[in-house]
């Protein structure tokens, strides 16, 4: 038998994640407190359910005037009171009771759980399959249930995934958020081997995983292990299967009376670890029975309790939960701390929930320490912000150039964010032309140097004009370099008027007259080209810094091949263009025009072309007079009229004449 002289030293491990979590310590805060606030209303308050899964809270709430109710029915008999919905949640059925009844709500529902809740919604209103991996009984799994609109399927083993049904079309899985994080991804596995359609939402929450990853650590170094915590807590029969299997000498107890203080004497190691749901009283008791002293764990106390924020602290914090509009941050403290979307980021609208997720590390700046409802208002703009002043500083003494992202237009201009700081750039500064519409700019990343940089006043003006001017100018003088006249070139049609278009050749414009646009002739080149368009031109001439473009290519010109398709006594067809008082000008083909001398145009006589003939009218007439050298060709209806044998109703002059007055006309 071992004396007191022989009793060897033995070691007593605390896991550093033993006891109440967020979501649970956010339950029961909200409890006293709200106790405290109907005792003062006079009003009945009462949970839905246990607040939590410990038996001890719950009488100690009771003893602070907090009923409790478990089911709906039992709202028809109590008078319009406060309803405190646990951390666990409830279906959305019951808020809508606890609503229509008229009591009035207060939700101590865990953020993670919150989030499931929002996901089995989602994807049920959609009619797609929901696939829930918990124990069906847990009050947790029931409360998801009851927001979907569509009945989900709830499995907990992965015997149960044989038993699931062909599924056609989308599947989504989440988990009851202390499930066991080994069995949920052995589950997983088999799902994704059983249906291809499927999306995994890993819902466990972080505080689970680290306790199950950190109670199957420290159980395979310890003789002995302890859990503590309520029968009926489902993570902490979790803490306990996961010990079990790493230590066979592993003890689940409720309080200090449930353990045999032998079953340790022979232990050189000792482990503990608690439930989520188990009070920090609890966990010291057992504790202090085991350990010669109890510092360690007093020092664990005295750093929660020495813990404190204050206005402009910096603090690292994670992600509990995230809405459009806010984050929830857990920043150690008794409260947890929200980030709005104007806190966040300078992008309007933003939809938080695209750019963070639960479990992601987050620094934020305490901007007060209370809302007026117990919560920290935080800010990570702000941060993010103050470390773009140096970046922007640098940029401003070195004239460095800078992006960011239009966040919106303004009637003077645009606001950029760099690094959620915003920068000035006036209108006139935007470009080195007149904008009229600014708003093209929005979500798009420009460059620009700044001009001006204040930090007292938070004066940042930007230049965007500068940088367009300087690039252009290279542009230019690079193109001027190497380009010539009669050089075909390639642009884009950057702007159309009256009398041509303008084409960016890339460092500078080239104007396209209206002339030079085809060999036939153009009333509006509106018709013909768009902005945008691509053309490709030769170089007419280069005056300094202008350039004419012309589209007239010498290989086209229909005069080339005019001698022969139109020599005298060719029966031709074209339309009618113009009209003056001596005649029409008929458009043979694009580039060659015709005058059909008003002597010519019928076997009668006739005042003014106009009598007979309309714009647009398609002619047949014969060629009676070619002069290449002048490109002039003349045109008669009266000549191919008698060559088909129709009279004339009087005498008319003779057709050897006609020539000479076809040429008379066209020198008036």
């Amino acid at each position: 038998m071992n004396n007191g002289n022989n009793i060897k030293k033995r070691e007593v491990i605390l896991a550093d994640k033993a006891g109440f979590c967020f979501g649970v310590k956010r339950a029961v805060d909200t409890a006293y407190l709200e106790a405290e606030k109907a005792k003062k209303d006079n009003i009945s308050i009462y949970t839905y359910g246990s607040i939590i899964h410990n038996k001890f809270v719950v009488d100690d709430l009771a003893a602070n005037g907090v009923g409790m109710i478990n089911s709906i029915e039992e709202l028809d008999a109590i008078p319009p009171s406060r309803i405190i919905i646990r951390s666990h949640g409830v279906g959305k059925n019951v808020i809508d009771k606890i609503r229509d009844k008229g009591h009035e709500l207060i939700d101590a529902t865990c953020p993670f759980v919150n989030n499931i809740h929002k996901i089995a919604q989602e994807v049920t209103t959609k009619k797609e399959t929901l696939i829930i991996i918990g124990d069906a009984s847990h009050p947790e799994v029931q409360g998801i249930k009851g927001w979907c609109s569509e009945e989900p399927f709830i499995i907990s083993d992965t015997e149960d995934v044989t038993g699931l049904p062909e599924i056609n079309g989308n599947i989504t899985v989440v988990s009851q958020t202390t499930f066991n994080s080994k069995k949920f991804k052995d589950i997983v596995e088999l799902l994704q081997k059983k249906y291809y359609n499927i999306r995994v939402c890993n819902t466990i929450c972080n505080a689970t995983a680290e306790r199950q990853e950190e109670a199957a650590r420290l159980s395979a170094e310890v003789d002995v292990m302890i859990v503590i915590g309520d029968p009926s807590s489902s993570n902490t029969k979790k803490l306990y299967e996961i010990s079990r299997q790493q230590c066979k000498n592993t003890y689940y107890v409720q309080t200090l009376d449930d353990l045999d203080l032998t079953v340790i004497e022979s232990a050189s190691r000792v482990g503990i670890t608690a439930g989520a749901s188990t009070p920090k009283f609890i966990i010291k008791e057992v504790h202090d029975s085991m350990s010669e002293t109890n510092s360690e764990f007093e020092k664990l106390l005295q750093e929660e309790d020495d813990f404190s924020i204050r206005t402009g602290q910096i603090v690292d914090g994670t992600v509990i939960g995230v809405k459009p509009e806010e984050i929830i941050v857990d920043i150690h403290y008794k409260s947890e701390g929200i980030v709005t979307r104007e806190e966040y980021s300078n992008t309007p609208n933003i939809d938080l929930t695209t750019v963070v997720k639960e479990g992601d590390p987050i620094t934020v700046k305490v901007i007060k320490t209370n809302d007026g409802e117990g919560q920290v208002v935080l800010s990570y703009k702000r941060i993010a912000a103050e470390k773009a002043y140096a970046k922007l500083e640098e940029a401003f003494n070195n004239q460095e150039v800078l992006k960011g992202t239009v966040a919106q237009a303004l009637n003077g201009g645009l606001s950029v964010l760099v690094d959620e700081c915003k920068v000035f750039i006036p209108a006139s500064l935007v470009s080195d032309a007149f904008e009229r519409d600014l708003k093209k700019y929005e979500g798009q990343e420009v460059e620009f140097i700044l001009t001006e940089f204040n930090t007292q006043k938070r004066r940042f003006i930007g230049n965007r004009k500068k940088l367009i001017v300087e690039k252009k100018e290279a542009l230019a003088k690079e193109l001027f370099g190497r380009i010539e006249v009669g050089q075909t070139v390639e642009g884009t049609v950057k702007n159309v008027t009256n009398f041509g278009a303008f084409i960016d050749l890339g460092g500078a414009d080239g104007l396209l007259h209206i002339s030079e646009m085809s060999w036939g002739r153009v009333d509006n080149p509106k018709k013909i080209f768009n902005v945008g368009d691509k053309v490709k031109a030769f170089i007419k001439d280069i005056n300094g810094d202008k350039i004419a473009l012309s589209l007239k290519f010498d290989d086209q010109n229909p005069w080339l091949t005019a001698e022969e398709k139109y020599a005298v006594g060719t029966v031709v067809t074209g339309k009618v263009a113009r009209m003056t008082d001596f005649g029409a000008f008929v458009v043979l083909e694009p580039g060659i025009d015709a005058l059909l001398h008003v002597s010519q145009i019928a076997l009668e006589r006739i005042e003014k072309p106009a009598d007979v003939l309309k714009v647009g009218e398609e002619i047949t007439a014969k060629v009676v007079d070619f002069k290449p050298a002048d490109k002039k060709i003349s045109l008669s209806i009266k000549a191919y009229l008698k060559d088909q044998g129709v009279e004339a109703p009087a005498a008319e002059e003779a057709v050897e004449e006609v020539a000479e007055e076809a040429e008379a006309a066209t020198e008036e």
